[in-house]
Order: structure tokens, then sequence, then C-alpha cells
């Protein structure tokens, strides 16, 4: 039965399908000194129901197995370059990048020869492109996972299906529920128990297949199948995705505060980005890709072809001056069916205008004057930020 769902799922678009017990996570207790630490920010969601989250059976009673599916959302471009990812850039000055006693030496993977020999480079920092004609002038990186249609509404109708077809293939009254990381959960430990793949230091899941641009989403059901292999950790010495973490976020292997994370203050936190973390967001205005695109198991990322079609090409190079022109309809249309409508029009807007300010550019000035008198006054302050750092450059120049 286990391996007619495992096929099921891979003919429905799943680029892997693993299967383990409903037992609680093995790292339920590291989750709760996390939040005990308040490392998750203002994600008070996190919070919430956190007992569903340590406990499977609390979230369907009877629940005995847990399916946990993987998609990869690499495209050729990562697969012909000779790293996998697009680093972001710290803007018109030489990067600033935060020094912490606390990180861990770059190094090798202990076992090499899994890579094939010889671990790719660390890509280094990009400066600004020329303006050309194809090119923005001020581009914006978005990262990789949101440059494409929401994930959530790809998954949900083959999940749907797969979820029927796991309860129809049981039988007897069996239940079944399904989740694109929207559910409490601990999904990337119950991954590494299913053996679809590792946490890595930087604490998400790599995958020796796929690498680390997977997506997850999991069924969990009453229905008892036999669980496959966990896998164990493979990052040996490596911590390059530690090195690369421009805010020092990965504070100890395995461990990150959320409250310094890119990903986090770009997205999740709602209010003001604090003053001293944002030259570091660089020309981020959405996530981060850094610590991912580091990890050198990406050697064997591949091409989903779940997520290929729906790829949003025009979220690869975004204009940020375009952008900050966007009243609120023009920011619905924009992005509708996109990842980037859940920080609405005043946290993209927020992140716009420190990601000029950032580069530094002066004719960058009479957009964020304009910016500078939104009504919105997340967007006004973030942009009188933006305006006295491009006018610091200036003097600093002359």
């Amino acid at each position: 039965m286990k391996e007619v769902i495992r096929q099921k799922a891979l003919e429905l678009g799943f680029d892997a399908c693993r299967f383990t017990t409903a037992l609680p996570p093995d790292h339920a207790r590291n989750f709760e000194s996390w939040i005990a630490e308040n490392k998750n920010g203002e994600m008070a969601w996190l919070e919430r129901n956190a007992h569903k989250r340590v406990d499977p059976q609390q979230v369907l009673s009877g629940a005995k197995t847990l399916i946990v599916l993987a998609v990869s959302y690499a495209g050729e471009k990562d697969l012909r370059s000779g790293w996998h990812g697009q680093p972001a850039r710290d803007g018109g000055l030489p990067a600033r990048r935060v020094q912490s006693e606390q990180r861990t030496p770059t190094g090798e993977l202990s076992d090499a020869k899994d890579l094939g020999g010889r671990l790719p480079p660390i890509p280094a920092r990009l400066a600004l492109p020329p303006a050309q004609s194809d090119i923005p002038q001020f581009p914006g990186v978005v990262a990789r996972y949101a440059q494409f249609t929401d994930y959530h509404d790809v998954f949900a109708e083959r999940l749907k299906t797969l979820t029927r077809f796991v309860d129809e293939l049981a039988g007897n009254e069996q239940r079944s529920l399904w989740y694109v990381d929207t559910g409490p959960l601990l999904e990337r430990d119950l991954a590494q128990r299913a053996g679809l793949g590792f946490v890595g230091k930087h604490t998400n899941l790599i995958s020796r297949q796929l690498g680390n641009w997977i997506f997850l989403s999991e069924i969990i059901t009453t229905t008892e199948l036999p669980p496959d292999e966990p896998e164990k950790n493979r990052c040996g010495s490596c911590a390059r995705c530690i090195s690369a973490c421009p805010t020092a976020a990965i504070v100890a292997p395995f461990d990150l505060d959320a409250r310094r994370c890119i990903s986090y203050l770009t997205i999740e936190l709602k209010g003001a980005i604090p003053v001293e973390l944002r030259p570091l967001i660089g020309d981020r205005i959405y996530g981060c890709d850094d610590c991912l695109a580091a990890c050198p198991w990406n050697k064997f990322a591949q091409v989903g072809s779940m997520m290929a079609p729906n790829r949003r090409d025009d979220l690869q190079q975004s204009d940020l001056i375009e952008l900050l022109s966007l009243d609120g309809p023009a920011f619905k249309k924009r992005f509708a069916g996109t990842p980037i409508v859940r920080t609405k029009r005043r946290g993209l807007l927020r992140n716009v205008c420190v990601a000029l300010g950032n580069i530094g550019n002066e004719s960058a000035l009479p957009a964020l004057e304009r910016a500078a008198t939104d009504p919105e006054p997340l967007i006004s302050e973030h942009a009188q930020w933006a305006i006295r750092e491009i006018e610091r450059r200036m003097k600093a120049t002359k």
C-alpha cells in the first residue's frame, strides 16, 4: 500500500514521498525552549496550539502515520550556474555584515565523497549591475520561493486528490488531513524522521536528492503504514550557511533567532524594521535566500515539474522605483496569487524604501520624497530613513 501511495504522489507531481509515525517529534523540547526564549519574535501563531505542534495526536485523534511530501522549486538557471541561488547585494557601499563571535569557521563536509569530491565555492556578493534597457536601474531581490504562484494554491488540489486516494485505499472509515506548512506540525523534524532529508545548521531541510530548494507538505492519517528509515544529519563540519547569513541570525548551529532573520524582518514583522538591522538587508525586498544558496548539497538540486510552470518571471527583476509608486489596487493586481500579498502594500513598500536607502543612489530621492508623504506612517518613516541614508552617503563622498 505504501508504494502505491508513493507512486500516486509522484504521478501528481510531488518529487519525494516518505512515511513516518505520528509520534511526537524528536526535537519537541527544542521547539518549546526556542519559544520560551522569544526567538520567534512576533510570530505569535507559533505559540498558539503549541501543544499540537509537539504531538500529532492532538492534530488528529487516532493518527498513526504522517506522509511527508517534497516539491523542488529549483529552476534550470540554478542548475546551470556554478552555485545555486542569486545573492542579494548589500547596497552602494562595501558590504556591511555582522561579525559574531558565535560564528563557526567555514568548513568542509566531513564526508566530501557524498558530494562527488570538491565542494563548489561560496558565491561572492555582487555589485549593482550597470543600467541596461532590460535590467531595472534599481532591482530588488525577491526570495526564490516567492517568484512563483503561491505554492499553497499550487499544492491544494493535488493534496486533496492524494488524501482522498489514501482514504479510499485504506477504507474502513479511515480519516486523513492535509497541510501545506499551515498546520500545527513540526514538519522539518517529521521530514527528517521520515527520511526525506535532514535539518541543516540553518534549520531548513536538506535533501540528498533535491538540495534545499524544496517545499514541504503533509498528510496525517489514521491509517497505519510502515515508517521509512530516518535520515541522519550530514552537515559534518560545514558551516557555510552560518557564514553566509548577513545578520548573524543563525546564532549557533541548528539555532535561528528569527528576530534577526531577513525573511522575518521583511515578511513576518508587521511594524518598523530595527534601525540597526536595516543596512544589513541590502536590496532584498521579500525574504532572503543566502543560507540556502550557500549549502553545497544544492549540487543535487533538480527542477521540479510542479512548480516550473508556475514561475513568475516578472518577480525576478522588480524595479524598486516602480514598486514605490504602487497604490493599494495596483499592489493587489500586481501580486495577486503570489506569496508577496502577505506583506500587504505597507510592508512591501517599507522594504523597498530600505533597499533604496541601502543602494544609496541620489536619483532615487524624488521617489523617496513622494513616499515620505505617504499616508501610511510605516512607509513614510522608512522613506525618511532612506533619504537620510542617501544624503549621508552623498556628503561622505564629497
